[in-house]
């Protein structure tokens, strides 16, 4: 950690935030997002194929997951998170060039590849950026933003591809998306970084086992670790697998193709909305928390139940508060990491959320014979209810309160 007088300390997380919030914008402005459900189905999958080409998906993520934390921590993560990207837009790019069965699960597996890169190494390069500066305090806020700013996007991506796709189609779609992630690989290459080196070790494989090791050593031995890392999983999994289904659930009201993404755009405000109020969420005291988290899965359920256009605003309004829920874990387990490995152990936690969506996906593919979208939906809504039950009868240590207000 640095001292910087305020003056200096603004510029410098500036100097962090301002590629930050480009790269987050570009990575997911990406137009294929709001539909590519609907370019599966055109191309005759079943609903329970599209489910397995998301298992495919979360299931290669999870493979790579702690590999790739663990080489975050490593070795550069301005270059993993520059990377990242260009294995999404080849596998984007197969989507459209290729349309099949084994393109779509090939262009999951480089996606998700990408995304691996990506995560824990944003939040171990942001967290410790802000840690260099004096500022780790900035991180719920800074963590919010991000999230705010890539649902935008994604909100930005589905209002464009409505008319994107009525002229061009879904190939005009892949390649806005293709192109759109090579500019997220540029933009990576701006982020600042001030690596201390925690591990040493004279051979790259030495290096990288060394810090695969403390970060599993810190998740075995420290028990507040592993319960924030829990909670970041389970909060983050099941909206994170349902939001896979939201054009489905949109279609599924009776609205014409071309209005899917709009009403998709409509739950995405609502997720963005959560990011940008997570450091006002943050300061609440953790049982008025769990009743708010307890009444918006209520509100999502009902709105997902009404089978109307108009049910999807209180989709996206429970949305909303899941978004504020995964910000504040996630910024609890960054909190409580204290080793050289926060890359490693954050990716740990993706693993969990991966297992978490591959449930979702395994259960939403079963019940889709029998059920309607809006009844899965609706059932979905129970393990938010048993997390803010956890919370309001205190088995679950509320996080520390932040005291940023900037």
């Amino acid at each position: 950690m640095i001292a910087l007088s305020p003056r200096a300390s603004g510029a410098r997380v500036k100097r962090l935030t301002r590629p930050l919030y480009v790269y987050a914008a570009l990575e997911d402005f990406v137009l294929l997002y709001p539909v590519y459900a609907l370019l599966f189905a055109d191309n005759g999958l079943s609903v329970p194929e599209i489910s397995s080409l998301f298992v495919i998906g979360a299931a290669s993520g999870m493979l790579l997951e702690i590999p790739s934390g663990a080489w975050a921590d490593a070795v550069s993560r301005r270059v993993l998170l520059s990377v990242g990207p260009l294995l999404s837009a080849a596998g984007f790019a197969l989507w459209f060039l290729v349309p099949a069965y084994w393109s779509f699960a090939l262009g999951f597996v480089l996606w998700n590849a990408g995304a691996s890169l990506r995560s824990g190494s944003m939040e171990a390069l942001v967290y410790e950026e802000l840690d260099h500066l004096g500022e780790a305090e900035r991180y719920v806020t800074v963590m919010g933003r991000v999230r705010a700013i890539g649902l935008v996007a994604v909100a930005a991506a589905t209002a464009v591809a409505t008319p994107v796709l009525a002229v061009g189609g879904y190939f005009a779609l892949g390649v806005a998306s293709v192109l759109t992630c090579v500019l997220c690989a540029l933009a990576g290459t701006a982020l600042p970084e001030h690596r201390a080196a925690a591990v040493q070790d004279d051979e790259e494989t030495g290096r990288y086992v060394a810090v695969l090791r403390a970060g599993l050593n810190e998740v075995r031995h420290n028990r507040p670790v592993r319960g924030a890392l829990l909670l970041v999983a389970v909060v983050t999994a099941v909206w994170g697998g349902l939001e896979e289904y939201v054009p489905l659930l949109a279609a599924a009201t009776g609205v014409s193709e071309a209005t899917v993404p709009l009403l998709v755009l409509i739950v995405w405000g609502g997720v963005a909305i959560g990011g940008l109020l997570a450091g006002a969420a943050n300061r609440m005291p953790v049982r008025a928390f769990a009743v708010v988290l307890a009444v918006a899965s209520l509100v999502m359920a009902a709105g997902a139940l009404t089978g109307s256009p108009a049910g999807l605003v209180a989709v996206g309004a429970g949305f909303c508060v899941f978004q504020l829920a995964s910000v504040i874990a996630d910024a609890r387990l960054q909190r409580r990491i204290t080793g050289p490995s926060r890359a490693t152990v954050t990716s740990l936690a993706g693993i969990g959320m991966d297992a978490g969506t591959v449930v979702v996906y395994g259960v939403y593919a079963a019940l889709s014979p029998f059920a309607t979208h809006g009844m899965i939906f609706a059932l979905f809504a129970a393990p938010y209810l048993c997390v803010a039950a956890a919370f309001l009868y205190g088995s679950a240590p509320p996080p520390p309160a932040s005291t940023d207000s900037r």
